[in-house]
């Protein structure tokens, strides 16, 4: 019988492997999964909830795709993120829509979305195969013709899609190995880096702050005077710097420069107000705690937390009156109140990285079937390729839509040929 066999049991993975098996083709479809079970990074996505996708118009899609966005044109349109919502609500798992377009599972259980996919594996007749540890891509002139496991075993096959991930949070299994495979077969593999990661700070007072969470600001990360990034909405603090979604989005823009150079983050603590707003708002605190120290003046302006570095990096002495306080001064407070700065150094690892910037160049996969330019009846899809985005469900719907379509392309290729 013809085969086509899935490496990687993640998102990509389940989804192609799924998609093969629906195709109607007949062919006999074999995911290997070196883990002990499926969907081990998947587990843990979105804080454990799983964000499955976003109601996002396709056209935003591409917006917030920061890698190769043209390349997953054929990709989004064969399956979409509507496709995918209505997908996992006929497997069973019902979703609901959070702020920013965010669906997760009505449960905000991701193990509810693993379940539902192994259950349509098993419906499907595909056979999974758990600590099936894939040592390398067996090749023949020019085409594939199944895989090598590390047992030394040899499956064959007519098909072969390389669904492995990247190499972020390598605890889950995500170690690499499809870009060695890549490799072997001529493949370029681009430069990978931590994407969608926490940063962190050169200030000693970040350990101060350490377990804040601001909300409603915006920062903005530049290079010199060079703006490099701006978004609106939620951060943390961190004993060695910055995470939060603003954070983690703006890693996945600024991370390969913050390699090369120390960057600039300010942060606006006040973005509804504009700086003479702020400074009347200011105006009324110092008014109504006239004969008051400063330090016990600006308890309703900022968490607590906040309050003594605020204090301090205004330069006004604390316990200063604030009838004391210069036009001059309360100007200067106002202003880091506007902008508050940081200085970025350094992304953290490849361990707290949500997804791996880089991967297998898209130059040489065909973007309407995904399968390789170089070696016939090969195809990549997910996290192994050179694609990422920003957060908000939109990685995901990338290893939905390339795991689907390498799945129904592969098993058309076996079909026919």
């Amino acid at each position: 019988m013809s085969r086509v066999i899935v490496i990687g049991g993640g998102a990509a993975g389940m989804m192609a492997a799924a998609a093969a098996a629906a195709a109607g083709c007949g062919c006999d479809v074999c995911l290997l999964e070196k883990n002990e079970k499926l969907g081990k990074k998947l587990f843990i996505t979105g804080k454990g909830r799983c964000n499955l996708t976003n109601v996002a118009e396709i056209q935003d899609f591409f917006r917030a795709v920061i890698s190769n966005p043209k390349f997953l044109y054929s990709s989004f349109y064969s399956f979409t993120n509507e496709q995918a919502i209505d997908y996992f609500e006929n497997l069973g798992v019902k979703t609901k829509t959070e702020r920013g377009g965010r669906v997760f599972p009505l449960s905000d259980h991701s193990s509810d979305v693993i379940s539902a996919l192994s259950r349509e594996l098993t419906r499907l007749k595909a056979d999974v195969r758990l600590h099936a540890e894939v040592k390398g891509l067996l090749t023949e002139e020019g085409k594939v013709k199944g895989v090598l496991l590390a047992s030394g075993k040899r499956i064959y096959a007519d098909a072969v899609i390389v669904a492995t991930g990247g190499i972020s949070y390598p605890s889950t299994g995500s170690t690499g190995d499809g870009y060695r495979f890549a490799q072997e077969c001529g493949h370029k593999v681009t430069e990978l880096t931590p994407s969608l990661v926490p940063m962190e700070v050169k200030e000693e007072y970040a350990e101060e702050l350490m377990g804040l969470s601001l909300r409603n600001i915006e920062i903005r990360i530049t290079d010199g005077k060079k703006k490099l990034y701006e978004e609106f909405g939620e951060m943390l603090f961190t004993h060695y710097g910055v995470t939060g979604p603003v954070i983690l989005s703006a890693s996945s823009i600024v991370g390969r420069r913050l390699k090369e150079k120390e960057l600039t983050l300010h942060i606006d603590l006040k973005p509804a107000l504009t700086e003479e707003q702020l400074d009347k708002r200011v105006l009324r605190e110092f008014e109504a705690n006239h004969n008051r120290q400063f330090k016990n003046s600006v308890d309703s302006l900022f968490p607590s937390r906040l309050r003594p570095v605020m204090v301090e990096l205004s330069g006004i002495p604390g316990d200063k009156k604030v009838h004391e306080i210069t036009k001059e001064e309360r100007g200067r407070f106002v202003r880091l109140i506007k902008d508050f700065t940081m200085t970025l150094t350094n992304l953290r690892g490849f361990n707290e990285a949500i997804i791996t910037k880089g991967g297998v160049s898209v130059k040489e996969i065909d973007p309407g079937t995904m399968e390789s330019k170089k070696i016939q009846g090969l195809y990549f899809a997910g996290e192994v390729l050179d694609l990422d985005a920003l957060t908000g469900g939109y990685n995901l719907q990338i290893a939905w839509s390339t795991g689907y379509l390498a799945g129904i392309n592969a098993a058309e290729h076996v079909c026919v040929s």
